[in-house]
C-alpha cells in the first residue's frame, strides 16, 4: 500500500466546536476567547485535566492540549480562598492552552471566566458528563488525525462484512462488485478506495469525487445510486478481508484447506488476505459471498477448516482410517432409504 499519511496536521478551535455541535451533537457554550478560536490550533487528540497544574506543579503540565475540567478541577478551586482562585488560574492561563471545557454543568465564577478573556484563551461549558465528553472528543480528534492511505481497487459490503476486491488493472473487480450489487449487496467506493485507521480497526470510503460511480472497461461511468437505489451504497465501511483476484498459473501454490490464515500488513494491522485465482467459468461473485458467509461463521466461533482437520485427525487416532486400506473408508449414510424424488 502507499505510505500512510495524517489525515490532518491540525485543527482550530472553531472548526473543533462547530463540529461538536452540528456532527457530535454536543453543546458548547463558549464564554472568552470566540475571536482568537480560528488562531488556536489542536495538533494531537489526547486530552489532558489539569489537576496538578492547578496545584501549583507544571514540570509535566501538556499545555498544548486540550483541557478538561471536571467535578474535580472545579470543586477543588471552590475549595479555595477568592485569592487563591485567581492566582492559581491566572498560572494557569499563562500558559498557551488552545481551549478549556468545564464539564458537568460545573460553572467557574465570573472573575475567572475574565481572566480567561483577558488572556484570550478560548473557554466553553457543557452540560455532558466529564469522560461521556471526553469519549466524544478524543473519537473525534482521533478520525481527525487519523493515518490514511489510497488503494486502488473496489470495496464492497457483502453480508455485512467489508471485502476489499484487488488485483491486476483490467481483472474484473469493478464487474465483481456491480454483481455483487445486482444481487443485493451494496458498493462502498470503486477504484479508488481511501482506508483510515480508526482505533484498532480500518475504515474504507470512497474520495469526495468518486463516491457512488463506477467504471466498467467497455461501457464507462455508472451512477450505482441512481441506478439501484439508496440500498445499493454504503459511504463507509470497516474492512475486514481482502480479495485478491490473481491470473491462474499452474505452477502457483494455492491455499487447499484453508489452514492458512493468512494475512496483509494495512497501516499496521493484520487484514485476512485470501488470494483467488480466475479460472473460466468460476463464479467470483458467489465465490465473494462465500467468503463473507465463511468470515461471519468464523466470527461466532466456527472454523470449518478447523473442523475438517479435526474430524480427519479423529478418524486416524482412532484408526478408522488407514492410508494402506483405502475400504477402512464408510460413506456418510449406513442405509438408503428409498429415494422418489
Amino acid at each position: 500500500t502507499p505510505p500512510a499519511i495524517p489525515r490532518r496536521e491540525w485543527i482550530d478551535v472553531e472548526f473543533l466546536v462547530e463540529n461538536l455541535r452540528e456532527k457530535v451533537h454536543v453543546h458548547v457554550d463558549l464564554c472568552a476567547g470566540e475571536n482568537v478560536c480560528s488562531q488556536k490550533r489542536v495538533c494531537e487528540a489526547n486530552l489532558h485535566r489539569p489537576g496538578l497544574a492547578l496545584s501549583g506543579y507544571y514540570d509535566l503540565f501538556t499545555h498544548h492540549r486540550i483541557q478538561i475540567l471536571g467535578n474535580t478541577e472545579t470543586e477543588y478551586l471552590k475549595a479555595l480562598s477568592k485569592s487563591e482562585q485567581i492566582e492559581r488560574f491566572a498560572s494557569l492561563l499563562t500558559f498557551d492552552i488552545p481551549i478549556l471545557f468545564i464539564t458537568n454543568n460545573n460553572k467557574l465564577p465570573h472573575y475567572l471566566e475574565d481572566l480567561a478573556r483577558d488572556k484570550q484563551i478560548p473557554m466553553g461549558y457543557t452540560s455532558a458528563e466529564t469522560m461521556h465528553f471526553m469519549a466524544l472528543l478524543q473519537d473525534f480528534l482521533e478520525d481527525q488525525f487519523a493515518l490514511q492511505t489510497m488503494v486502488h481497487g473496489t470495496m464492497v459490503d457483502v453480508y455485512g462484512i467489508g471485502i476489499l476486491i484487488v488485483g491486476k488493472s483490467g481483472i474484473g473487480k469493478s464487474e465483481v462488485a456491480l454483481d455483487l450489487v445486482e444481487r443485493g449487496q451494496r458498493l462502498v467506493a470503486d477504484d479508488a478506495v481511501m482506508l483510515t485507521r480508526k482505533g484498532s480497526v480500518l475504515m474504507a470510503s470512497a474520495t469526495d469525487i468518486n463516491k457512488h460511480f463506477m467504471e466498467i472497461r467497455g461501457l464507462g461511468v455508472l451512477d450505482v445510486l441512481s441506478m439501484f437505489g439508496i440500498r445499493a451504497i454504503r459511504y463507509q465501511k470497516r474492512l475486514e478481508v481482502v480479495l485478491e483476484l490473481t491470473l491462474w498459473n499452474e505452477h502457483d501454490s494455492v491455499e487447499r484447506t484453508g489452514l492458512g490464515n493468512e494475512k496483509i500488513n494495512i497501516l499496521d494491522l493484520d487484514i485476512p488476505i485470501i488470494r483467488l485465482p480466475m479460472t473460466p467459468g468460476k463464479n467470483i461473485t458467489v465465490v465473494a459471498e462465500t467468503i463473507a458467509m465463511n468470515h461471519l461463521s468464523k466470527h461466532y466461533g466456527y472454523d470449518p477448516a478447523m473442523a475438517f482437520q479435526k474430524r480427519v485427525q479423529s478418524a486416524i487416532e482412532s484408526k478408522k482410517l488407514r492410508a494402506e486400506d483405502s475400504n477402512s473408508l464408510k460413506r456418510a449414510v449406513d442405509y438408503f432409504e428409498g429415494d422418489i424424488e
